[in-house]
């Protein structure tokens, strides 16, 4: 398990959440500390940013990208993806 650094969400994964919402998905910031804490997957992303996953529903997973700072864990922003892509 990680240490435990303070999950700080950016403006735009605020918004990332609302967006989701408002087209039927419902992610939570205690589900966002989960896939952040216990991922099923790591990989690593654009700027060399982490990407952890964890399974949504049986056919979908959710990707959190994230810059493990110093002093924090800030979340740029997370998008769901068909589980079948990303495995």
């Amino acid at each position: 398990m990680m240490n435990e650094k303070k999950i700080e969400l950016s403006n735009h994964a605020v918004l990332k959440i609302e967006v989701l919402r408002r087209h039927g998905i419902t992610i939570d910031e205690d589900f966002i500390n989960k896939v952040i804490t216990s991922p099923d997957k790591i990989d690593i992303g654009y700027k060399e940013r982490l990407v952890a996953q964890k399974e949504l529903d049986k056919d979908h997973v959710l990707r959190v990208v994230y810059e493990n700072k110093p002093d924090r864990i800030l979340v740029v922003t997370m998008y769901p993806g068909r589980k079948e892509r990303y495995e």
